[in-house]
């Protein structure tokens, strides 16, 4: 056993762990713990103690929630409260990515290694509520695939929820619901956990190698 002097002074020298942000709506909040949990003694893992709903909400808001602190890494996504039928769809996507910019202008001020979670799928190809049309599985992917231009035209990486939960749907996704069981959750979590500890690899290599 180490002397205690010893040990004290180990865990004075130990660098403190990577910070993570994680920003994003209902679906984030869901696999947050599993974030949390899959990267204990990793990273320090911490979200907006809030829904981050809309793009037009994150424009308003990132301020706040990036704050002054430092974050090795950002995992953000914006697009279901987003995702809501349009008289001018095209005009809805480009505010859409112009609301994007502005957040992706800002994150990228912080130094951070940005990672985009693309939009998880709805259970079928419309959801109803109130018995009138609310989401479109069409918009969420047209929203998708501006926001993957976006975020290639940046350089930054995207996590494909989307793509991954899809083939998944009926054993992760709660039936008739957008939102997914516990389960789901956890493997979503699991996702995240893995393209981040991955994006962190590569910042350590970085700073071994001086590159």
């Amino acid at each position: 056993m180490l002397p205690l002097l010893v040990l004290l002074a180990w865990q004075q020298a130990s660098p403190p762990l990577p910070r993570v942000l994680l920003i994003g709506d209902s679906i984030s909040i869901g696999y947050t713990a599993a974030v949390r949990e899959m990267l204990r003694g990793v990273a320090e893992v911490e979200r907006p103690p809030v829904n981050c709903g809309s793009s037009g909400r994150g424009v308003q808001e990132i301020d706040k929630w990036v704050g002054d602190r430092h974050w090795d890494v950002i995992h953000f996504n914006f697009g279901l409260h987003d995702a809501v039928p349009s008289a001018n769809p095209e005009a809805h996507v480009r505010q859409y990515v112009e609301n994007l910019r502005k957040i992706v202008a800002r994150l990228e001020e912080t130094g951070a290694k940005l990672i985009w979670a693309n939009t998880t799928p709805l259970p079928g190809d419309v959801m109803m509520r109130d018995g009138k049309p609310a989401k479109y599985q069409k918009d969420v992917l047209a929203l998708n695939a501006a926001a993957r231009a976006l975020m290639e035209e940046r350089g930054i990486a995207v996590n494909d929820l989307y793509g991954f939960a899809l083939p998944r749907l009926k054993e992760l996704q709660i039936d008739g619901d957008m939102h997914f069981r516990e389960e789901g959750s956890r493997r979503l979590g699991d996702e995240v956990a893995a393209s981040v500890r991955a994006t962190l690899g590569s910042l350590n290599h970085v700073k071994t190698t001086g590159r």
